[in-house]
């Protein structure tokens, strides 16, 4: 009986902590910091000490950089992890052009708009500009325009055949088949870009596309087949090219080029929630992990309020009883939280070293259940850890940490690099077999889909852009 009713009394504080140690798990560094500034100034009882101290042993620091008592090495511990004020943040060190390839940069992303316009500089009139970027800037997400060409042509005092000689060269820039009115057009168009009769299935495609398309988007192989007279074989071969070597959304292909960030990335080409160093004291030591608290002080109950609680009239006692236990139960849950993000670095910086500091071809496949498993706690609790926070690697690039658990970033990254080494555009199921003579089992399919991801275009495309650009 007394084992019932101790268990009915802890099970509210239990789940309202789990709870919302939860909900400060899954913010980034800076929605944290919005958190804790909102909960001091609706509680009396928290307080926020301005001095420079260590959120991991609370002793004070007296200058910038990590505190030298937590980043001290164990002896056996690798690697090593520990929690750092907000403000110490740096660049891991100093570099140069020499040193650093530009492609490993963490430069802002640059513009959809601008990286066609850059395209279209030579082509363009001087009175077509305004309406290139008009149209450009009325690109959705998708890259569909959300305006007809006649309002376009309106709104920019222009002539229809103007906007109309703008938007077909907008379909022949990179990635072909922007502006058009929706995912059959863009098909149309990127079937146009192959070439009449240098593919046996473009025509049937077209005819698909053109005559079936609600049909083919419902995979109705049979219905096709009869109304057009064909046989359901061909159905699926025509269907299977359109799959392989045509994109219905152009403008997603330029968000996996790495040109653009994806959405959801926000925090991505920001200050860092966590970054990862190598041992300034010893080159071969240990990697160093820092994570960063979302505050530069020492959050903690004040011991003004407690020590007042006695001197409390019986209209107030309640209340500030529960602000005292309000503030109690948000350090804690700051504290579970930073404990719950220290396991997980540690984990994930010694078992995924080689990639930290080789790069994504040395990615261990890993999942959050396994990760989970290892520390002790459920999977969602490591998908809160993961979601919207950013690492900043010893080269100086800051990745999001769920690129940790990116199985395919390692075959994406081989991929990309047959492709840039190609004398000759090489079809999909030529880089499948690579692959596959690598140890890597791979589906065609499988290709074509990391091949768009990556913002690769199909061979045939890339083969034309090749002449193009010679001629």
């Amino acid at each position: 009986m007394f084992r019932q009713t101790q268990d009915q009394s802890l099970r509210p504080l239990t789940t309202a902590h789990l709870a919302q140690t939860m909900s400060l798990l899954v913010l980034s560094n800076q929605e944290l910091h919005d958190r804790v500034i909102t909960e001091l100034s609706s509680n009396p009882a928290l307080e926020l000490l301005d001095e420079r101290i260590c959120p991991g042993c609370h002793k004070p620091l007296s200058s910038a950089g990590p505190c030298p008592v937590c980043s001290r090495q164990v002896e056996g511990e690798e690697p090593i992890v520990f929690l750092s004020p907000r403000d110490s943040y740096r660049p891991s060190r100093k570099r140069t052009l020499e040193d650093q390839p530009l492609d490993q940069e963490p430069a802002a992303p640059e513009d959809l708009s601008v990286y066609v316009m850059r395209q279209l500089a030579a082509d363009l009139k001087p009175e077509d500009r305004n309406v290139a970027v008009y149209i450009l800037a009325s690109l959705d997400e998708d890259g569909f325009l959300t305006s007809p060409p006649p309002y376009i042509a309106q709104a920019t005092r222009s002539s229809l055949p103007q906007v109309m000689r703008v938007i077909d060269l907008i379909y022949k820039a990179d990635p072909v088949g922007l502006a058009t009115d929706g995912p059959r057009q863009t098909l149309l168009v990127q079937l146009d870009q192959l070439g009449e009769g240098e593919e046996p299935h473009c025509e049937l495609a077209r005819q698909l596309l053109r005559e079936s398309f609600s049909e083919l988007g419902r995979r109705e192989y049979d219905k096709i087949a009869l109304i057009l007279g064909i046989s359901p074989a061909a159905v699926k071969e025509a269907a299977a090219f359109i799959h392989d070597n045509l994109n219905p959304y152009p403008a997603r292909a330029y968000w996996g080029s790495g040109r653009q960030p994806q959405p959801g990335d926000s925090n991505v080409y920001h200050t860092p929630d966590v970054m990862i160093s190598r041992n300034p004291s010893v080159n071969d030591g240990p990697l160093m992990v820092e994570i960063f608290s979302s505050i530069s002080g020492w959050l903690r109950v004040n011991p003004l309020f407690r020590q007042a609680m006695p001197e409390a009239n019986e209209e107030q006692s309640d209340e500030w009883s529960e602000h005292l236990e309000k503030a109690n139960l948000f350090v804690k849950c700051i504290q579970q939280r930073n404990n719950t993000m220290q396991r997980l670095m540690g984990l994930l910086v010694s078992q995924q070293s080689d990639f930290i500091l080789e790069g994504a071809r040395f990615l261990i496949p890993m999942t959050r259940a396994q990760i989970a498993g290892e520390i002790g706690v459920h999977e969602s609790t490591i998908s809160r850890a993961v979601a919207n926070k950013s690492v900043a690697m010893p080269n100086g690039r800051i990745i999001p940490l769920a690129k940790f658990f990116d199985r395919s970033l390692s075959v994406r990254d081989r991929i990309k690099e047959i492709v840039e080494n190609e004398s000759k555009p090489l079809t999909d199921d030529v880089i499948a077999s690579l692959l596959q003579e690598e140890g890597i089992k791979i589906a065609r399919r499988t290709v074509a889909k990391y091949r768009a991801v990556e913002g690769i275009l199909p061979a045939r495309l890339r083969g034309a852009r090749k002449l193009s650009q010679a001629a």
